[in-house]
């Protein structure tokens, strides 16, 4: 594997015009036509495909102008198609919904998943146009590491043997979602205590923590590769992040039950003060007792109470506790009022919840999907009619008075048809 050296001074580069926001006042975004299937293996491609209805797309808009604006003199040129004009290029790159976000390396296609932030998108462009593992070099690279990244991945030791091979092989998987790092013992031990070599650490909540090996692991390559890509998935996550529709699939992948505070955000991100304590002491939780939950429970906050109505097919106030099992989607919910929780009545809920002596709710069974897509169709008539109730009243209305029309019409020919019937049986006698 070829490791670049110079990506991580071209990082802070793009670092540095991303924390400055300097914005053009021409947009960097390219205009692409079908014509771009001709050259869609060509270099790299930062592109969005939208409709310019849709809302999400219309909201995007100026973070993507300034994505462009920060990637403009890189190798990544950022692009947009819009997918009624040019439909065979939506076509071609199976869009099914809008915004759809994908980075382009030489034709191999990846899907950004995150959240939709000029950051977001900076550093995940920054992931993929380097190679899955950077190679620190400079013992003040790894400060510059600490103080931009909330989360990354590092290889101490040699980069040779059984441990470099598996974690080169599951940074390429996880390359999306991670940083992955290479350095020196030297340079390690100026940040970090290494014992153990050679060792996998991960970085986050201004803390480290090494990937465990044992005698098994370090002989037997196979289970080496699941128990390495198992703690990177459960690891490359804060210990309370935001959960968001658009990331709960990921953390769903972690096998573990979410622990979900939930509480509502204003137009202007903030939170009401004793909902805000409430997400406080829930996160308090998983803080001081690290190595109690973490290896069975994801803690988490949500800002938008649509997202947990989804989850528990109900409509929960705020604040709320919300635990959902990643593997059954089954969901547990709190029989004490949430505001006279403590953290210690907190602790022995999600203690019943991993011995299965607390109520469960929800699932996968048949009953549960059908109600769970009736409650889904029933919310987002719902929001339409408190959006726009003209315009639904036109989609829903004229649709029902034509159906109204048609079975009227087959009534009205069946009725008028025994009449006719009647009125020959009265000629004939």
């Amino acid at each position: 594997m070829k490791i670049c050296k110079n990506s991580l001074e071209r990082y802070f580069t793009l670092l540095i015009l991303v924390i400055a926001g300097s914005v053009c006042a021409a947009s960097r975004v390219i205009e692409l036509s079908d014509r771009f299937l001709e050259v869609r293996h060509e270099g790299q491609w930062f592109l969005k495909f939208y409709a310019p209805w849709c809302a999400h797309c219309k909201r995007l808009e100026p973070v993507w102008a300034n994505v462009a604006q920060t990637l403009y003199n890189t190798n990544v040129r950022v692009g947009k198609v819009d997918c009624t004009r040019f439909t065979s290029v939506a076509q071609a790159f199976n869009i099914n919904s809008f915004p759809t976000i994908i980075f382009l390396k030489e034709g191999v296609e990846y899907v950004f998943t995150g959240e939709r932030s000029k950051e977001e998108l900076i550093h995940f462009v920054m992931r993929m146009s380097g190679p899955p593992v950077q190679l620190v070099t400079r013992t003040e690279s790894v400060e510059m590491l600490k103080s931009t990244h909330p989360i990354f991945f590092s290889f101490v030791g040699r980069q040779e043997g059984l441990l470099w091979d598996t974690y080169s092989s599951v940074a390429e998987i996880f390359q999306a979602h991670g940083f992955f790092y290479a350095t020196s013992v030297e340079i390690a031990r100026e940040h970090f205590d290494i014992d153990t070599l050679p060792a996998v650490i991960v970085y986050k909540e201004r803390n480290h923590f090494y990937y465990p090996l044992s005698g098994d692991i370090l002989v037997d390559p196979s289970h080496m590769n699941t128990t390495l890509h198992a703690w990177v998935n459960e690891e490359r996550f804060s210990f309370f992040p935001k959960v968001t529709r658009s990331n709960i699939n990921e953390l769903m992948l972690t096998r573990k039950f979410l622990v979900l505070a939930v509480v509502e955000e204003n137009r202007l991100a903030e939170v009401a003060a004793h909902e805000l304590e409430f997400r406080d002491m829930i996160e308090s939780i998983i803080r001081l007792n690290h190595d109690k939950f973490h290896q069975r429970f994801q803690f988490g906050w949500i800002g938008s109470p649509e997202l947990a109505h989804s989850i528990a097919m109900d409509t929960l106030a705020t604040p709320h506790l919300l635990v959902l099992n990643s593997t059954t989607s089954e969901h547990h919910i709190p029989d004490d009022e949430p505001l006279k929780l403590t953290a210690d009545a907190v602790q022995i809920f999600l203690e019943n919840i991993h011995n299965q002596n607390a109520p469960t709710y929800g699932g996968n069974g048949l009953m549960v999907r059908i109600y769970r897509t009736y409650f889904e169709a029933r919310r987002s008539l719902s929001e339409m009619w408190r959006g726009n109730p003209v315009l639904t009243s036109v989609l829903f209305g004229l649709p029902l008075g034509f159906l109204s029309l048609i079975i009227y019409s087959i009534c009205c020919a069946d009725i008028l048809d025994a009449d006719d019937e009647d009125d020959g049986h009265e000629k004939n006698e």
